[in-house]
């Protein structure tokens, strides 16, 4: 696989970790790089530990992954979505993002990256260098996305949050429509 090809397969399995970065950078009131670091090392790590764990176990568990993988990642999305609308119309005032929701999330949009170890497996590439460059390159996405979210939302907070929320549930839904259907 050339350089070109993992960088195009990275942006692509880190899109939704992206987007979720926005909405999740929707909810602060200042660009702390603290947050932004923090988005980066929980996506940026799943992204990186997924396709290591579909490269080494997936024929084992690909039947069972692909049952099931497009539930779980419509579930987590779909209550974090859920969560984030009703968020928008709290009036408490609540900067910090939670660990456990970031875990959360962090699972829910690295779940596709188990097939992409997969795939990988069968095309005999170095997981290691593959997984570290898709790592990297989720982290740089999620950091830049707190950051956009983070100053959308200063100037339209609960509509942004609101738009958030849908996103979310969006592409849970999305995920599991092209499972169910394509």
């Amino acid at each position: 696989m050339e350089l070109i090809e993992l960088f195009m397969l990275a942006v692509g399995v880190s899109m939704d970790a992206f987007a979720v970065s926005i909405c999740r950078g929707v909810k602060l009131k200042s660009t702390k790089v603290y947050y932004s670091l923090e988005a980066g090392m929980y996506f940026g790590g799943f992204q990186a530990l997924m396709p290591v764990i579909g490269y080494f176990v997936g024929d084992k568990l690909s039947g069972v992954m692909q049952r099931f993988d497009h539930w779980i990642a419509f579930i987590l999305l779909g209550i974090m979505g859920i969560k984030m609308l009703k968020e928008a119309f709290d009036n408490s005032d609540e900067e910090t993002e939670n660990n456990q929701s970031m875990l959360i999330l962090a699972i829910a949009t690295s779940i596709d990256a188990l097939a992409v170890g997969l795939s990988l497996a069968l095309l005999k590439i170095n997981i290691i260098t593959a997984a570290l460059f898709i790592g990297i390159v989720t982290f740089i996405f999620s950091v830049m996305g707190i950051q956009i979210g983070a100053r959308f939302g200063e100037k339209y907070k609960s509509k942004a949050e609101i738009i958030g929320g849908a996103i979310l549930i969006f592409i849970g839904t999305n995920i599991l429509m092209e499972h169910l259907f394509f």
